[in-house]
């Protein structure tokens, strides 16, 4: 991939309010959601960001003719799923952003039909944005594998294969939603270290992770394999993602098979997919330290080392019930992503390395993504020592865990000097009560 005219600084749109340089929607942007307007007995469709308003790609295929592959494209993104669109592929991918960015820009004829097209996004509600056949989540962060390994491992932090393999399990995706859907606390079989037997009950140790969540685009053959210098063509966009966590749920089942009931009953994910042709721009060098185990060759390559990292910036606010009223949110973390111990590109190597087919629509988590310093963690537990030091919220409230009623709200931005700040939304969630059966 390389840097064309949809990047360009100097574009602006006669949507006056993308040429702010705040929001997360500018001309140079342009990710795409599913769509409808809320409370309307609506079909839901594909739209694109610019700025607060949605462009109604359904709108635009009927009243506007758009030319060869970007036409074809169009009409597969105006669906009620963008898993058409997405398995078109990297070219159809790029025409039709081309086209878009051309439409939207200053003194471009179409302005006057295509205004016709816009819905304000204040006025619509999402859907998932693909049918989703398989999520696989990662742990790509050795600074949240360090730090929770020795919470439970202080004599071996980190597994002998963590810094070879990039480590990974098979998520549930009928229970990923979208940013907006509240979640319900878990209950499952819990078991304190001095507990004789486990007991039934709601989790007490609810927790977030700060995530980015990657589309597969374009598939691969089952028995085939994904080269690390091709994932480009096989990744749609990312988003961001919270995979919701009960760490004391965890701690009880995780071995020896791993995750399960602790992380299967929600994922929320963020409506819009920032596509990777717009990503290009902040995509910058990897590297592994010397003194580390380097990948095997699979995992490995010139082109991987000089930009195979994202500078993408990743964000988490928490607000309680009592902060809600004030209309408060609390910064709690800060982080990014080029931090991450594996890439993406590293992620759809290793999955296909054995055969195993990736579809259209496939999500990848990153894996809780922290930093290096304390204040870089993207999960509760990390922050707070597994609720042992509480965080200290501005308004005299304390949080270990997230409590009934509490929300989470998580952003991810891309700046880089010479290139528009562009942004993901965001993705929110607030906690409900357990059931009682």
């Amino acid at each position: 991939m390389t840097l064309n005219e949809t990047h360009d600084l100097s574009l602006k749109s006669w949507v006056e309010s993308a040429n702010d340089g705040v929001t997360d929607f500018p001309i140079q942007n342009l990710p795409f959601a599913i769509f409808r307007r809320r409370g309307a007995f609506e079909d839901f469709r594909g739209g694109v960001a610019i700025s607060n308003q949605v462009l109604d790609l359904s709108l635009l295929v009927q009243q506007v003719a758009l030319s060869g592959m970007a036409h074809a494209a169009a009409h597969a993104a105006s669906q009620s799923s963008l898993n058409e669109f997405m398995r078109m592929g990297d070219q159809a991918w790029s025409a039709l952003r081309l086209a878009l960015s051309r439409g939207l820009r200053v003194g471009a004829s179409e302005e006057v039909i295509w205004q016709k097209c816009l819905i304000p996004q204040s006025e619509v509600e999402y859907a998932l944005p693909a049918w989703i056949g398989d999520y696989t989540d990662f742990y790509t962060s050795i600074h949240h594998a360090t730090n929770v390994g020795k919470l439970f491992r202080p004599d071996q932090p980190l597994m002998p294969n963590y810094q070879w393999v990039p480590i990974g399990y098979h998520g549930r995706s009928s229970s990923i939603v979208v940013s907006g859907h509240d979640i319900v606390r878990p209950r499952s079989q819990l078991k304190a270290p001095n507990d004789t037997t486990p007991k039934l009950g709601p989790s007490q140790k609810l927790d977030y992770e700060l995530e980015l969540g990657a589309y597969i685009g374009v598939g691969n053959e089952l028995g085939e394999s994904v080269a690390i210098d091709d994932w480009t063509q096989h990744v749609f966009g990312l988003c961001v993602l919270n995979d919701w966590s009960a760490r004391d749920v965890q701690a009880w089942e995780y071995q020896p098979l791993g995750p399960f009931l602790s992380k299967n009953f929600a994922t929320s994910v963020s409506p819009w997919i920032v596509t990777i042709e717009a990503l290009q721009p902040y995509m910058q060098d990897w590297q592994r330290p010397s003194d580390h185990p380097q990948p095997l060759d699979y995992l490995d390559s010139e082109r991987h080392r000089a930009t195979g990292a994202l500078n993408i910036d990743l964000d988490v606010w928490l607000q309680t019930k009592l902060m809600r009223e004030q209309n408060q949110w609390h910064h709690v973390s800060h982080g990014n992503y080029a931090d991450a111990y594996w890439t993406l590109a590293q992620m759809v190597a290793h999955h296909t390395i054995n055969g195993c087919n990736l579809q259209a629509g496939d999500l990848l988590g990153t894996g809780t993504q922290s930093g290096p310093e304390l204040v870089q963690a993207g999960a509760l537990i990390e922050l707070t020592t597994n609720g042992q030091q509480p965080l200290q919220l501005p308004n005299g409230e304390t949080r270990g865990f997230l409590c009934d009623g509490d929300s989470v709200k998580m952003t991810a931005t891309c700046v880089r000097e010479g290139f528009a700040r562009i942004g993901f939304g965001e993705v929110v969630g607030t906690i409900l009560p357990a059931l009682v059966c």
